[in-house]
């Protein structure tokens, strides 16, 4: 609970006493290696932050062709957030690629944290919005650049995920080919 609260602090100061009472709302849940944290059609109770362990944010379409949201990492939120907002079925799964750890926040929890604390109100403000232009920079990395520009901003973002997650994965969630992504890798 440690790390929670340094997450939160990056953001926004709070005294022991308000701490106490923020991670009373949380759970820590460990992770075993290939094990899905949503299933698609579950009920998503959980919005999760990432202690330790690689995480793939996912869906299939109809064919069942996976295509690949998010990866996430330590410190990194994450969720089927339609579902867990609109709280409705799961369309997407999380699946953990290296063992590890969450911590789990219900969203009753979440919105009665924000009503009670002012600096949970904002914290989650700032996550989200920070959640939201990450998006949209993806979104527009993938609709306007060619392969080797994706790919060396996914280098210079996330150079630590390069070495842990297979290079197949890594070109999913590029919208390249394995094939593509292994010149490109021999380029850099």
């Amino acid at each position: 609970m440690e790390q929670l609260r340094k997450h939160i602090e990056a953001i926004t100061p709070i005294t022991d006493e308000e701490f106490e009472y923020i991670k009373s709302f949380f759970s820590v849940k460990k992770v075993r290696k290939h094990q899905y944290l949503i299933h698609e059609g579950d009920e998503v109770k959980y919005d999760f932050l990432a202690i330790s362990g690689i995480y793939k944010v996912f869906y299939l379409d109809n064919q069942g062709k996976e295509y690949i949201v998010q990866f996430a990492q330590e410190n990194w939120w994450m969720s089927d957030y339609y579902a867990f907002f609109k709280q409705q079925k799961a369309e997407m799964y999380i699946e953990c690629l290296e063992e590890g750890e969450v911590i789990c926040l219900t969203l009753d929890s979440r919105e009665k944290l924000a009503a009670d604390l002012h600096q949970m109100e904002h914290f989650f403000r700032i996550k989200l919005t920070n959640g939201y232009v990450a998006l949209q920079q993806r979104i527009k990395l993938l609709l306007s650049s060619n392969p080797q520009q994706r790919y060396e901003e996914f280098a210079k973002s996330y150079p630590s995920l390069l070495q842990k997650i297979q290079k197949k994965l890594i070109a999913e969630y590029l919208g390249v080919s394995r094939e593509t992504l292994s010149r490109l890798y021999q380029h850099s």
